[in-house]
């Protein structure tokens, strides 16, 4: 397979839209904050407005093309087949100086179940780059079709601070190898799963997953999911969540955020495209937005005593 960082190098000569959009990225406003602990990165990228604006509602999503289906993609937007079931593709909207959209070749709902092995797969044959998955109402912007994202691993901040972080083991195999965590302390509360096969990988995640609250109506719990290769395998952390956006989510009124939380968010990216948010969020904020759409350490650790290892 052809290098991601060539792959999406020869896009960007092909696509003036994207290339300008990457290019911005050099020029984007970002700011640190430290939120219990934890850093968090704040950006402001104005292209991001479609993606936390986006419209998922079951309407919205019939009136509008899907813009992952081959048929309505721009001619400039060339993909790399990858497990004959994906198409590897550039993000023209990016977030991380590397970032990949990869979507299924079929237009189907975004559900994780029977996927994991694909994104622990994925993650050690795409070296260096976190793969990561937005359930339908947690950040995904086109949940009406099955799509993983993939960004360059030393951009998110998660990783270094669950190095660092004092793990409390849940069920661990005879090897070793095979662990599901869980991170107390932390400002965002996630599972942590350790893994040297893609198929132990899934079986212990699917012991999580059953675990796990399904809101009515919804076809699966809602979640946040990233993965990345680790020296002895994969690790995969899935951060179980209770509310797509936070209660002052919207464009009019005081005290109003375009803040719509996904993956890179609580991985430790905040994404603001509007310059007033910017200005206003800071670690109060985030916090504040974590506690409303994240688990609480009282409502995971419940979760974990139900989890049938």
């Amino acid at each position: 397979m052809q290098t991601a960082e060539n792959f999406i190098q020869a896009q960007l000569e092909r696509w003036p839209m994207a290339k300008a959009n990457f290019d911005a990225l050099a020029g984007v406003e970002v700011k640190q904050l430290d939120v219990d602990g934890m850093p968090f990165k704040v950006q402001f990228n104005p292209a991001r407005i479609a993606s936390s604006g986006a419209k998922v509602d079951a309407a919205s999503l019939k009136a509008r093309k899907c813009f992952l289906c081959a048929e309505n993609r721009p001619s400039e937007q060339i993909g790399m087949e990858w497990g004959g079931r994906y198409i590897i593709l550039i993000n023209p909207f990016p977030i991380f100086p590397r970032h990949l959209t990869i979507p299924d070749v079929s237009h189907t709902d975004q559900l994780i179940i029977g996927r994991i092995a694909d994104m622990m797969r994925l993650s050690t044959e795409l070296n260096n780059y976190t793969i990561f998955y937005n359930g339908p109402r947690c950040g995904a912007s086109a949940p009406d079709h099955m799509h993983f994202q993939a960004g360059n691993s030393d951009f998110l901040t998660l990783a270094p601070t669950l190095e660092a972080a004092d793990l409390s083991v849940l069920y661990s195999d005879p090897s070793g190898h095979n662990r599901l965590s869980y991170a107390p302390g932390l400002p965002v509360k996630v599972f942590v799963i350790d893994s040297d096969s893609p198929e132990k990988g899934a079986e212990i995640f699917s012991k999580v997953y059953d675990a796990l609250p399904v809101p009515e109506g919804e076809k699966e719990p809602m979640m946040n999911l990233l993965c990345w290769a680790t020296e002895s395998g994969t690790r995969l952390v899935v951060v179980p969540r209770k509310r797509h956006r936070p209660s002052f989510y919207g464009t009019e009124g005081p005290g109003t955020m375009l803040i719509s939380p996904a993956s890179v968010d609580v991985a430790g990216v905040f994404i603001t495209p509007r310059p007033e948010d910017f200005a206003a969020i800071d670690a109060a904020k985030i916090r504040e937005v974590l506690d409303e759409v994240c688990l609480s350490e009282e409502e995971i650790s419940e979760i974990a005593k139900n989890i049938k290892l």
